[in-house]
C-alpha cells in the first residue's frame, strides 16, 4: 500500500461535526447531518473546493467557508437554519463527498486503480456509501465498504492500538512529543 494523498489539516469527519455544531446539532454531528441530508435538496447551496496540490485534502476552508455562509444567511433570516437545515445538510454533504470523489479519481485514473477501500467514521456516511457503490459498477471498481457496525470513528482506531501496545508492554518515555501528523 501506498499513500498518494492525506489532509493538510483537518479530517472530513471533522468538517461534517463542525458544520453540525454550527447547525446547534449535538455530537457527533456527521451522523445527523447524513439523517437530515437524506430530506434535503443537495444542489440548494453550492460551495467552493479548497485548491490543494496532487492527491492532499483540506478541511479547514471548508469549515471556514461553511461558517461564513451559515452567519451571513442568519444575518438576514435569523430563523435561515432551522427552515433549510435539510437542504443545508444536505448540499454540504453532497459538497464534502464531491470533493473526496474529486481527488479519488484523479488518482484512479492516474494510477489505474480498481481496487478501493473506505474506514473511520465517515465510511458510515450513507451518501458516501451509495455514491462508492454506483460508481464502482459504472466505472467497474472492486469496492470495499465495511459493515455499518465497524465504521468506527479513528479515535476508537487509535485508542484500541494503544491498548494492543499496552498488552504488549510496548511503551515510550516522557521525552517522547505528541504529533498529530506523523509521516507514515
Amino acid at each position: 500500500m501506498e499513500v498518494l494523498g492525506e489532509t493538510m489539516d483537518d479530517a472530513a469527519g471533522e468538517a461534517f461535526d463542525k458544520a453540525a455544531k454550527l447547525l446547534g446539532l449535538p455530537y457527533p454531528g456527521g451522523p445527523l447531518v447524513d439523517k437530515y441530508g437524506k430530506l434535503g435538496n443537495a444542489d440548494k447551496f453550492e460551495f467552493t473546493f479548497p485548491q490543494t496540490e496532487g492527491f492532499t485534502y483540506s478541511f479547514s476552508g471548508l469549515k471556514t467557508q461553511f461558517m461564513n455562509f451559515i452567519n451571513k444567511n442568519k444575518q438576514s433570516n435569523p430563523n435561515f437554519v432551522e427552515e433549510n437545515l435539510n437542504d443545508i445538510c444536505a448540499s454540504y454533504q453532497k459538497h464534502i463527498i464531491d470533493y473526496l470523489f474529486k481527488k479519488l479519481t484523479h488518482a484512479i485514473k492516474e494510477y489505474q486503480i480498481k481496487d478501493i477501500a473506505i474506514a473511520g467514521g465517515v465510511s458510515a456516511n450513507s451518501a458516501l456509501r451509495q455514491r462508492l457503490e454506483s460508481e464502482g459498477v459504472k466505472h467497474g471498481w472492486n469496492v470495499f465498504i465495511p459493515e455499518f457496525q465497524f465504521c468506527t470513528d479513528n479515535a476508537a482506531m487509535i485508542a484500541m492500538t494503544g491498548y494492543f501496545q499496552f498488552l504488549n508492554n510496548d511503551f515510550s518515555n516522557q521525552s517522547v512529543s505528541p504529533t498529530a501528523r506523523m509521516k507514515i
